[in-house]
């Protein structure tokens, strides 16, 4: 890890197209102010963090058993209702229902 020192207003460049200011130091906390092209993204590290593992979380594979499960809940719940088909007459083509 490369360790700098830099003073309120001082910059650095990553590369040639990011620059990285020191805007303000208040107490234990520094403000850094970031110039990159949109194409980089900049994030702090704890929400790359999170982000990454809901990711993960989220392209997990579902277990069998529980596909099986809710497949089945599907299955007696289109069982359970009647079908609204069945239950409204069939009018014919420019007739009024009564």
């Amino acid at each position: 890890m490369l360790v700098l020192s830099r003073k309120c207003e001082q910059s650095l460049l990553l590369g040639d197209d990011i620059v990285v200011t020191v805007l303000s130091i208040e107490g234990d906390r520094v403000k850094l102010g970031i110039e990159a092209p949109r194409s980089i993204s900049v994030l702090r590290q704890e929400v790359y963090q999170q982000v990454r593992s809901s990711n993960t979380t989220a392209a997990a594979p579902i277990a069998r058993p529980q596909i099986r499960t809710i497949a089945a809940a599907l299955r007696n719940r289109d069982a359970a209702q009647p079908s609204q088909e069945a239950s409204q007459p069939i009018q014919e083509e420019g007739t009024v229902p009564a």
